[in-house]
């Protein structure tokens, strides 16, 4: 992977061409990896593969033509620096051993020729800006700030864009684990509809999951678990997932897991009981006609966005408009309330640019749906597809949508913790 790694950052010198790249790794903030475990940030993570802390990278792009003014000055310089902290071994006693700038083994590890010490950071960045007139960065992050103290009469710009348009176009080793990700959420969900019946808790359906896919190997949920049942599935983000479930009613699960780095997200709506009462299957079956409406149209070119002629949006939601009434008579494209879909990677809202249509080799979702209050049913149905050259390949294709296979395999589990 570290030649992969490397490409990426040559392909973000050739697009921030006209100044030099510095990103901050995450720290260890002592208390939050208490609560959560270290996890690097997404796109230093994309771009160096490195997943310990309080790494910092710096890139200096070198233009093709030797003519060109600056030339000489750039081209003595590193094109890339990775800086790690000095070894810290009462650090280490608490988070174990992490790799330093002076170990023997350090650049084939990180697939870097220059790395050094994070303290050295200010004075090689210092000579670089020599040469460069402008910094890009993550602007958000907090670290920003300090660039700006730095070199303050250096443009501080936003690299995130740009980063953003390479992470879009997913690599095939980036499908593979992407993949592997969706196989084991779906293997979640399956458990998930064999524990279902009413009197469970929505809390234990969540628990079943996470334990799955933690148990394969995974870090972590992509997310966190939104498991509604009843009044709760008309609520897009809810998590507390705190109710007893009760007969009749549609429970829903938006659910997936993050595997070695790399997100799923996964949703199905499944009866309680094991059997959609009419009113709950023509809902879903409209959902599911949108959804199919949506994927078929899936190719290079078309958007995602609701405000452009070829979106995808506006064919879930012209299906959903035209298919059924609510109570009162009117139809139901209101109650369709958030947008089609979103890029999937290394965050399950992947980074985007909104303004591009898609491409071959991007990874999206697809998630229509319609929320009823008034009538307490929620349903939504989502799945992961891949773009290709010529449509879409549905990569959580092996979990059954229509009803019919979903009341066969719903509630023919026990539901309790002697099989996890």
């Amino acid at each position: 992977m570290n030649d992969q790694y490397r490409m990426r950052r040559a392909d973000l010198r050739k697009a921030l061409g006209d100044g030099v790249t510095v990103l901050f790794g995450q720290t260890e903030d002592r208390e939050e990896v208490l609560r959560t475990g270290f996890f690097q940030e997404a796109n230093f993570c994309y771009l160096t593969g490195w997943k310990e802390p309080g790494a910092i990278l710096l890139l200096a792009p070198l233009q093709e033509d030797s003519k060109a003014p600056g030339y000489a000055a750039r081209a003595k310089l590193p094109r890339e620096i990775l800086f790690l902290p000095e070894r810290n071994p009462d650090q280490e006693k608490w988070t174990g051993r992490k790799l330093g700038p002076s170990d023997a083994n350090v650049k084939d590890v990180t697939g870097f020729e220059a790395v050094m010490p994070a303290e050295r950071f200010e004075s090689e960045l210092g000579k670089v800006l020599e040469a460069y007139a402008r910094i890009y960065t993550l602007v958000d992050q907090p670290a920003a700030a300090k660039l700006k103290e730095l070199a303050p009469l250096r443009p501080v710009s936003g690299a995130a864009l740009a980063i953003a348009k390479l992470r879009m176009h997913k690599s095939p080793e980036e499908v593979a684990l992407i993949q592997k990700a969706t196989d084991v959420t779906l293997a979640a969900h399956r458990l998930a509809w064999q524990r279902a019946a009413p009197g469970m808790y929505e809390y234990q359906i969540a628990a079943a999951m996470m334990d799955s896919y933690q148990e394969a190997g995974c870090e972590r949920s992509a997310y966190a678990p939104i498991v509604g049942s009843g009044p709760n599935s008309v609520f897009l983000h809810y998590s507390r997932n705190s109710r007893r479930m009760d007969s009749g009613e549609v429970l829903l699960m938006d659910v997936a897991a993050e595997c070695a780095g790399y997100a799923s997200d996964i949703t199905r709506t499944i009866p309680v009981n094991g059997k959609f009462t009419k009113r709950q299957r023509e809902i879903y079956e409209i959902v599911l006609g949108a959804q199919k409406a949506a994927i078929a149209a899936v190719k290079p070119g078309q958007s995602l966005s609701k405000t452009v002629p070829n979106s995808l949006y506006h064919i879930a939601y012209d299906y959903i408009d035209s298919h059924g009434k609510d109570q009162h008579g009117d139809s139901l494209g209101k109650y369709f309330t958030h947008g089609l879909g979103h890029q999937v990677g290394l965050d399950v809202h992947d980074a985007t640019d909104p303004s591009l249509t898609l491409e071959a080799g991007m990874v999206i979702t697809i998630e229509p749906g319609i929320y009823i209050p008034e009538e307490n049913l929620g349903v939504r149905i989502e799945d992961v597809v891949l773009v290709t050259e010529h449509g879409a390949k549905v990569l959580s294709a092996a979990l059954p949508r229509e009803p019919g296979e979903i009341e066969k395999l719903v509630g023919h589990g026990t539901p309790t913790t002697s099989d996890r």
